[in-house]
């Protein structure tokens, strides 16, 4: 009893706490169990988690998502155009250098007729070698031809000579005959063996071909409208042209630029420059000429399309053509005119056209002549055109080119645009162009009297007086004119001094749309003073009035 009271004892083992003590059985002996032991880092990994998350929850909590957002949003900035501009620029430059370094500005000269006379020997020795195989050919046939005849023999000679005999001499002749054919065989196979060989020795031998290592090419030098390619800033000036014509897209751009030089080399535009011009040239001046500039500096170019009807000067296409050729003439030289020095430079034109007396549309040849030169003009001097202003439109015109479209087919120059009916044509052109600088058939005020212009308006019904002092003798002149016309016009000189009387310069007149619209007058002072003159407008619509004087001191005096 006590040794078994003492083996449960021993079955039992007591843990003692600090408030408890509690009992667990103890393991049995016969089986021993190992658990897993957990290293030092394993029961790390879970506290450092557990401190992670808690440290990004409340990193979560401390920062608002808004904030985040507002931060991303003030660290991504927009380009502005002049840095996209310059960075396409840099660009385009990059691949015109690569295509210089290559000469792709000057396409591959044509076959010579030489190489293909060269290149027709190895074939004639193709042919020649195709008949001596088929010669080859025919042989190798023939001797197979002989072969199964000899092997045909021995077999119609046992067939018709012999008798049946017993099998026992059957497998003796059988025996020779398969001998025969297996010596057959090898003659045939000896035959085509040597007809193999005569081919052969047939064929040319194969010629060994030494590749050369290409030249170093230098790069190719190219000028446009007198401006060497990537020498100074005038061909930056130029390049932007091209690449505002493409909406910035380089390889387009590239692609512009090398027709642009292909179509002055096919058309020797440098040539053309320097080569004197036709009887019609006079006759092609009245239509197209540059004259003055506008309010910003660029040059104006106005074109007549009424003279069109002029059907001694284009009567055929001959004649077309001649014009087309003179009108590049006129384009090369005012554009070679221009400053590329920088891109604030006034390089670019202001095109005015009037469609007075303008062929309707009905000429359909002559406008489609017009659309193909304009369309020249537009593909190779792009973005020349700052301003398009059309005058004197007629009525018809207005309407077709809202369903049709314009003889101008560029986007960016249909932008550019602007139309105006006979009524708006010179307050249109004003807008733009100073009065001084316009011509007198256009609007404007002659060459004679120099200095600024003053314009005015006279009301309906209403007159207008303009004053022209004179301080001491001298010789006053001026010139005048009022829109729409149709008004009185009249002027006297009225001296300062009391008791003397005025003196009429010119007697009051009715100015109609038929008269000279410049109107000219002077008048030799003799005595401090003024001339008056009387703008008499009884019409219910207002008239714009443009003037201008000089004082010039009396030589007879």
């Amino acid at each position: 009893m006590a040794q078994e009271e003492a083996q449960k004892s021993a079955d039992v083992v007591t843990v003692a706490t600090t408030d408890k003590e509690v009992t667990v059985p103890a393991p049995v002996p016969e089986k021993e169990v190992t658990a897993p032991v957990a290293s030092a880092e394993e029961k790390a990994v879970p506290e450092k988690e557990e401190k992670v998350t808690s440290e990004e929850a409340e990193a979560e909590k401390s920062v608002p998502v808004k904030e985040e957002e507002t931060v991303v949003a003030e660290k991504v900035i927009a380009p502005s155009p002049e840095e996209l501009e310059k960075k396409a620029l840099e660009e385009f430059k990059e691949l015109v250098r690569e295509a210089l370094n290559k000469r792709e500005f000057t396409p591959p000269p044509p076959p010579v007729k030489a190489e293909k006379t060269e290149e027709k020997k190895p074939a004639e020795e193709e042919t020649k070698g195709e008949e001596k195989t088929e010669e080859a050919v025919k042989i190798e046939e023939k001797s197979s031809d002989d072969v199964a005849t000899e092997e045909t023999k021995p077999e119609e000679k046992s067939s018709d000579d012999v008798a049946p005999p017993e099998t026992k001499s059957e497998e003796k002749a059988a025996v020779p005959a398969t001998e025969k054919a297996s010596g057959a065989e090898e003659d045939g196979t000896k035959t085509v063996e040597a007809i193999e060989e005569s081919i052969v020795s047939v064929t040319p031998p194969e010629e060994t071909t030494v590749v050369a290592e290409p030249e170093p090419v230098e790069p190719e030098e190219v000028s446009i409208y007198g401006v060497p390619l990537l020498q100074d800033e005038r061909s930056d000036t130029i390049l932007l042209k091209f690449l505002r014509a493409r909406d910035f897209k380089v390889k387009e751009a590239l692609t512009m630029l090398k027709n642009t030089v292909q179509w002055r080399k096919d058309n020797k535009i440098d040539d053309l420059l320097e080569s004197e011009s036709g009887e019609e040239a006079s006759e092609f001046e009245k239509m197209v000429f540059a004259h003055g500039v506008d309010k910003e500096g660029h040059v104006v170019i106005y074109s007549s399309y009424g003279e069109f009807q002029n059907k001694e000067l284009f009567s055929d296409k001959e004649k077309l053509n001649k014009f087309l050729n003179w009108r590049i003439q006129l384009q090369e030289k005012c554009v070679r005119a221009l400053d590329f020095s920088s891109p604030d430079a006034k390089s670019s034109f202001v095109f005015v056209s009037d469609f007075r007396n303008a062929p309707g549309l009905g000429k359909r040849a002559l406008w489609q002549f017009i659309r193909r030169a304009v369309k020249q003009f537009e593909d190779n001097y792009p973005e020349f055109a700052t301003r398009e202003l059309f005058i004197n439109v007629p009525w018809w015109y207005i309407p077709y080119y809202k369903t049709f479209g314009s003889i101008i087919t560029s986007p960016r120059t249909r932008s550019k645009m602007v139309l105006a009916g006979p009524a708006k044509s010179a307050d249109t052109i004003f807008k733009y162009i100073a009065p001084e600088q316009v011509p007198v058939k256009y609007g404007g005020l002659s060459d004679d009297i120099g200095g600024t212009v003053t314009d005015a308006i006279v009301k309906p019904a209403a007159k207008y007086t303009i004053e022209l002092p004179a301080s001491e003798a001298c010789t006053l002149s001026w010139e005048l004119r009022v829109l729409g016309a149709d008004v009185t016009y009249g002027a006297q000189f009225e001296p300062t001094a009391e008791g003397s009387y005025d003196v009429i310069v010119s007697k009051n007149r009715k100015i109609g749309l038929t008269d000279e619209p410049v109107i000219t007058g002077s008048f030799k002072v003799g005595e401090p003073g003024k001339i008056v003159i009387t703008i008499d407008n009884q019409t219910s619509k207002k008239k714009k009035v443009l003037y201008r004087f000089k004082s010039q001191p009396r030589s007879d005096i």
